[in-house]
């Protein structure tokens, strides 16, 4: 009986069958994700793994791959953290202009990357508002890999913070208040009662802070200085070689990326995955 009336309702559905969205899952993902991909590796590939490796291991590609690897990791983290902390800010409290900040997080979104890198630019430029602040401590921003950190901070702050908003908002004050019944501390409640149900949240918002600020382009370059060595990003230096009519060099660089951004997100989705089955939902 209970099966039959599952098939009637399967029958009535309003929403597409089986057949035709899994057809369309599969299209979206040949045309638009693996066949640029092939082509890109395809490319690549015909230099063969030496060619690859000599490419990779070039000063300028090496130092540009690093620069956008390692201050994007540095960059998701400090986003995942202080995401947490403003979507516990506009969940858990409420006070003037709460729903007016709530929107001014969502602007990385809308606002075209190349006015962002402008106006982080001219923040933070020696002569800037908040440049000339820091200059008589002998803080340089602009033009510096400590530019490029915060340009990534700035695009990847609402990944983190959407995310985790709305598992925040499922957690009940009780639990809070039972721990606290219960003799634990504030820091043992944060630790063993808050954040575990929390963790799958924060992880998919590093992952997706991180892949963003990856082939980050438009808000950085105006704000990096894009010297080689020391503050060039590997888009850019992919943009660059496709100037130069390098097609090669840049479809290399691009392939390298694509390589070390995939066993990135791998790994942290096994992480996330792991978590998941350790913590559960809340």
């Amino acid at each position: 009986m209970r099966s039959a009336l599952s098939w009637r309702f399967k029958e009535s559905s309003v929403m597409p069958g089986f057949g035709i969205t899994l057809g369309y899952t599969l299209l979206y993902l040949g045309l638009l994700v693996l066949l640029p991909l092939g082509a890109l590796v395809t490319k690549a590939s015909r230099i063969g793994v030496t060619g690859l490796i000599a490419t990779a291991s070039e000063p300028r590609v090496a130092a540009a791959l690093w620069t956008s690897f390692s201050i994007s990791l540095i960059a998701a983290a400090v986003a995942s953290v202080f995401g947490l902390l403003v979507a516990w800010v506009l969940t858990r409290y409420d006070f003037p202009g709460r729903k007016i900040v709530d929107a001014i997080v969502d602007l990385p979104f809308a606002l075209p990357t190349a006015v962002a890198g402008i106006a982080l630019a001219a923040l933070y430029a020696p002569n800037g508002w908040v440049g000339a602040l820091l200059a008589p401590l002998g803080l340089k921003v602009a033009y510096t890999p400590l530019g490029i950190f915060i340009a990534l901070v700035f695009i990847g702050l609402p990944f983190a913070v959407r995310t985790v908003q709305p598992l925040i908002a499922e957690i009940e004050r009780e639990l809070e208040e039972a721990s606290a019944t219960l003799g634990a501390s504030r820091r043992r409640t944060v630790w063993s009662v808050l954040l575990p149900p929390l963790l799958p949240g924060i992880l998919t918002g590093f992952a997706l802070a991180f892949a963003r600020a990856v082939g980050e382009y438009g808000s950085v370059i105006f704000i990096a200085g894009n010297l080689p060595y020391v503050s060039e990003i590997a888009p850019l230096l992919i943009v660059i070689k496709l100037s130069e009519y390098d097609y090669t060099g840049a479809t290399v660089i691009a392939t390298i990326m694509l390589a070390i951004s995939f066993a990135a997100l791998l790994t942290i989705n096994l992480i996330q995955a792991w978590s998941r089955r350790r913590f559960g939902h809340v």
